[in-house]
């Protein structure tokens, strides 16, 4: 063996012995992932195939409402804290690689597609700020102003889309805005006015044309053709509660859940126990689907055949399945007390359920609806597998 193969044989084990004094062996991250323990600031990193949790990562401020991306490789996890935390953790070591408190209060984030980039959306101060992905050093702010005053708005529904961009929506303005980084690091901002009354969340489509966000302040959602932002935001489901006493609404549904079959998308009513059910051709009503109480997360498995739905108090500890032809209840299962988020494994098989209040995550076999292993998780939320590095949205 010459010298310089020697040099790299130990370069080789050097690098496997810094990878296996961590979280355990030397593996991939592909069925990995997080599960928030919102009430005490930690993570549980977790093998979907092994159905079982790996470790624990502490010191991450406030998860009350928490959420995280994936960097493309899938090793490390962005977590968006809702104090302004912003912390970069590797999930093979399980370690904080950086950490950063950006802002006073904050709702979620999004990394650009080439991964280069981290947003962070803000109540307050109300804006955006983006963050080198690698160091998360502050590469520009974007604040929301609106109006003759300036006043700020409340960012929510931040997403990446296609084109080094980010998609936003202002909750106090009614405005949503596209941030574009394609060529460079000065953003080209492109504001969409007169969406409608309180846009409170939003998605993109899996193909990243499509930016549809719901609306607080009336029945009804705006929706933007990506590919044509030039024609501004169109009004979809306008006055989907006509006539209809709304119910309070004890929490808000998050739509970056929403179920996006081949044909048609399912999304929650706001203030009702429906599903309702839109044709993506033409992103009109075509029905709705009656179920348990006010629905949360509306997911569709990843064979687009069914619909999951979790929901809001005082009835949340029931999951409804809905069969996707008949647009019937297939299924109901009943976890337990204070079922807050599901994630599906990448291609379907079993879906992870934080039951909270139990201190738990469930597995359960999609096919038979059987509960396959208990993971014991503080106070779960929300349950990211590391899938998410390669959808857009996600």
């Amino acid at each position: 063996m010459t010298r310089g193969m020697r040099r790299v044989c130990r370069i080789v084990i050097a690098a496997a012995a810094v990878l296996t004094a961590g979280f355990g062996e030397l593996r991939g991250t592909g069925d990995l992932g997080v599960v928030v323990e919102r009430a005490s600031g930690r993570l549980q990193v977790v093998d979907s195939t092994a159905r079982i949790s790996l470790g624990v990562v502490e010191g991450l401020g406030d998860l009350s409402h928490a959420s995280v991306v994936y960097s493309r490789d899938a090793r490390f996890a962005y977590v968006f804290g809702r104090d302004g935390g912003l912390t970069k953790v590797d999930i093979l070591t399980g370690t904080v690689v950086a950490r950063v408190v950006q802002a006073g209060n904050s709702i979620g984030g999004a990394i650009s597609g080439d991964g280069t980039l981290v947003a962070v959306s803000n109540y307050d101060p109300g804006g955006v700020k983006v963050f080198d992905a690698r160091t998360l050093e502050l590469v520009k702010e974007i604040p929301a102003t609106f109006g003759a005053e300036g006043a700020r708005s409340k960012v929510v529904g931040l997403t990446d889309a296609p084109g080094r961009r980010f998609v936003f929506s202002l909750y106090d303005a009614g405005e949503i805005w596209i941030a574009d980084f394609s060529h460079g690091d000065e953003a080209a901002v492109t504001r969409i006015r007169d969406v409608g009354r309180q846009p409170y969340d939003a998605l993109i489509t899996a193909d990243g044309r499509h930016y549809v966000a719901g609306l607080f302040g009336e029945d009804g959602l705006a929706l933007v053709d990506l590919w044509h932002p030039e024609l501004g935001a169109r009004r979809i489901l306008a006055g989907y509660g006509r006539g209809e006493q709304p119910l309070p609404v004890y929490k808000m549904p998050h739509l970056e859940g929403w179920a996006m079959t081949e044909n048609h998308a399912f999304l929650p009513a706001v203030g009702r126990h429906e599903v309702l059910v839109v044709d993506r051709r033409t992103w009109r009503e075509i029905g709705r689907v009656p179920v348990h109480g006010q629905p949360v997360f509306v997911m569709a498995r990843p064979d687009g055949r069914e619909v999951w739905v979790n929901f809001a108090h005082p009835r949340n500890d029931t999951i409804q399945i809905i069969d996707v032809e008949s647009l019937t209840i297939r299924h109901t299962i009943e976890p337990g007390p204070a079922v807050l988020h599901m994630e599906f494994t990448p291609r379907g098989d079993e879906v992870w359920v934080s039951v909270r209040d139990a201190d738990r995550v469930d597995v359960y076999d999609t096919a038979t609806y059987r509960r396959l292993a208990t993971v014991a998780v503080e106070k779960p939320s929300g349950i990211f597998l590391t899938a998410r590095a390669h959808r857009i949205g996600l």
